[in-house]
């Protein structure tokens, strides 16, 4: 396989991951295009209840200014009426108005009384207005179709001339033609200037996304800077309001980062450790050493003991990266406590403290962690060993003291604990390992591990601390 060229396994692995990014990218859809359907739809809804709503004050506008003419026309008309000796009515002065003169003009008037003939404008000719029933006091208006091929708009009302009796009924009429042009006009002029002022605000939006949308567009660049580019961050100036994320993800790459130094180092640190004991192992197989079989014993220890410490940070490197860790301090220590007791049955245990402390660490972390100290504290200590956890409110970590009534260890000598291997006391069984794993599993947390005497017991107190969740 030529260098470069992932394995199959690798290769479909790849190839899920394609898949699924492929796959939440069609279900997620374009932000854009979401941003430009939503900006549509509310153009679209505004514009349309706008128009109508403008439609329906212009309708009622131009309807009421109609009904006015009208209505003057009316009141001309009344105001200009007088009876002859003969009891008909005349005009004492002409309307002003030219299309009553003109025949089918489309403006008519006309007066009438029972039993009196008929007085109306020229443009009726030979044609007779239908009135309503009743003698109205007031104006009405009303709509008629009496006339062939054109829909009048009617005023009417019942006036009684002074010194007379008779009620006269005074009607003016207008075709209604000329109101519907009107409003077709004003529609024509609503219907263009709302869709010029939709297509502008359509296209205000679409540069307002596009501008807008901007700074992503950018980081998408800075992300491929560091993938071709080699660069380590997002350093482009970019607004307030994707700043946090532009941070998270440079947290992100620096976190990343820090792994894979650690990795590295802990590759380099464990291909370190096993070279020793192979080059050992290597000169004694190669000299036909007749001890080969201890030295490969031992040898084979030394490895063990160092790939399992590796394991433990590698570990617990792993579980930090997850995501935010939880563990219950007392329920760790007291499950502790109970598999010790199996192992130490003549030895006394004695837990205290905050019964409602957390750590932001993994369980099996702090299990592991608690182990290798409690276990010590038994078996190096005298019969007794007390835990006691301290967590008080507004620390940001919490305090667990592990102590035994053993001999104790100089303070010079204690530092000599935390290496890889050491131990100083080679009569009981052990690896020397369990501080040093105790010691860099708590500063993958954030915490740490010191030594001291114990007042109460005189042994050696353990004061592990790590931060709370």
């Amino acid at each position: 396989m030529p260098a470069g060229d992932p394995s199959p396994g690798e290769a479909r692995e790849i190839a899920a991951v394609s898949e699924a990014v492929s796959g939440a990218a069609a279900h997620t859809g374009s932000l854009t295009k979401r941003m430009m359907v939503i900006a549509a739809a509310w153009i679209v809804a505004l514009l349309l209840l706008g128009g109508l709503a403008l439609n329906q004050a212009m309708t009622n506008l131009v309807s009421r200014q109609f009904d006015a003419e009208l209505e003057r026309s009316l009141t001309a008309m009344i105001a200009s009426t007088e009876i002859d000796p003969w009891g008909e009515v005349f005009f004492n002065r002409p309307l002003g108005d030219q299309r009553f003169l003109v025949p089918n003009s489309g403006y008519y008037w006309q007066i009438s009384a029972p039993g009196i003939p008929t007085y109306a404008s020229n443009s009726l000719w030979d044609q007779e207005l239908k009135l309503r029933p009743g003698q109205p006091t007031e104006p009405v208006f009303y709509d008629s179709d009496q006339l062939a091929g054109a829909r009048l708009r009617m005023i009417q009302r019942s006036v009684q001339l002074p010194g007379r009796d008779v009620r006269w009924q005074y009607v003016v009429a207008g075709s209604r033609a000329d109101l519907e042009q009107q409003l077709r006009q004003i529609r024509s002029i609503l219907v263009w200037s709302f869709a010029v002022l939709g297509i502008g605000l359509f296209l205000m939006a679409m540069l307002q996304t596009w501008y807008g949308l901007g700074p992503l567009r950018r980081i998408r660049r800075a992300i491929a800077r560091i993938r071709t580019a080699g660069t380590n961050r997002v350093t482009d100036p970019l607004p307030l309001e994707v700043q946090p994320m532009v941070e998270e993800l440079n947290a992100l790459l620096a976190h990343s980062e820090r792994q894979a130094e650690e990795a590295r180092t802990h590759a380099g640190n464990l291909a370190h450790a096993l070279k020793t004991p192979l080059t050992v192992l290597t000169n004694a197989a190669s000299m036909a050493d007749p001890e080969l079989p201890g030295i490969a014993l031992r040898e084979a220890e030394v490895m063990r003991r160092q790939v399992d410490h590796h394991l433990a940070r590698a570990r617990a490197v792993g579980r930090r990266a997850v995501g935010l860790s939880r563990a219950d301090v007392m329920a760790s220590a007291k499950g502790v406590q109970r598999a010790v007791e199996r192992l130490y049955r003549d030895v006394r245990f004695d837990i205290a403290g905050n019964h409602r402390a957390e750590v932001a660490a993994e369980p099996q972390d702090l299990d592991e962690i608690l182990g290798n100290l409690i276990e010590n504290a038994a078996k190096y200590g005298g019969g007794s060993v007390f835990v006691t956890v301290d967590a008080r409110p507004g620390e940001p970590l919490c305090s667990i003291w592990v102590e035994d009534d053993g001999a104790g260890i100089p303070e010079e000598q204690r530092g000599k604990l935390f290496s890889r291997g050491a131990r100083l006391d080679t009569e009981k069984p052990g690896t020397g390992l369990g501080l040093a794993i105790v010691r860099d599993v708590a500063e993958i947390y954030g915490g740490s591990v010191e030594l001291a005497e114990s007042e109460d017991l005189g042994g050696l107190l353990v004061e592990l601390r790590l931060p709370r969740v």
